[in-house]
């Protein structure tokens, strides 16, 4: 007969088990880059100074070092109030973005398919629609 008290030990020094790093919801740093440089035509640069990733030159997306704070495009304004009202948890505004049709996600609660999600719009804003045609096969 098993003892009561030698189960119970066991439990308590069960690991409890997570989605990722950052928690159930939420990217790390490392699944940033590697979602945002899986776009074709995706490299490291920089922007005003700061690293960020470009498409063909252009800014795409970066990741804000002094609060981890992700910069993404939104298709308007209303569409960034609008997120900013539904979900102000993870997404947040600076004045210098407020003006630019921009939008703040925090890294450790925007989740790895929203992100993916608003960076293929955007790609597919940036991308030329010739080479967007080569990479789809037609």
């Amino acid at each position: 007969m098993k003892k009561p008290a030698a189960k119970a030990k066991k439990k308590a020094s069960a690991k409890p088990k997570t989605k990722s790093a950052a928690g159930a919801r939420g990217v790390t740093e490392a699944q940033f880059k590697k979602i945002a440089l899986g776009f074709p035509g995706a490299v490291e640069g920089g922007s005003y100074g700061k690293p960020a990733i470009l498409i063909l030159k252009k800014f795409f997306t970066r990741l804000r070092a002094e609060d981890d704070l992700v910069v993404l495009r939104v298709g308007s304004n209303d569409e960034r109030d609008m997120l900013l009202e539904a979900d102000p948890v993870t997404f947040t505004i600076t004045d210098h973005y407020r003006p630019g049709g921009y939008i703040l996600a925090r890294l450790d609660k925007i989740d790895a398919a929203t992100l993916k999600a608003m960076l293929e719009r955007r790609w597919r804003e940036l991308y030329p629609k010739k080479m967007m045609k080569e990479l789809e096969g037609g």
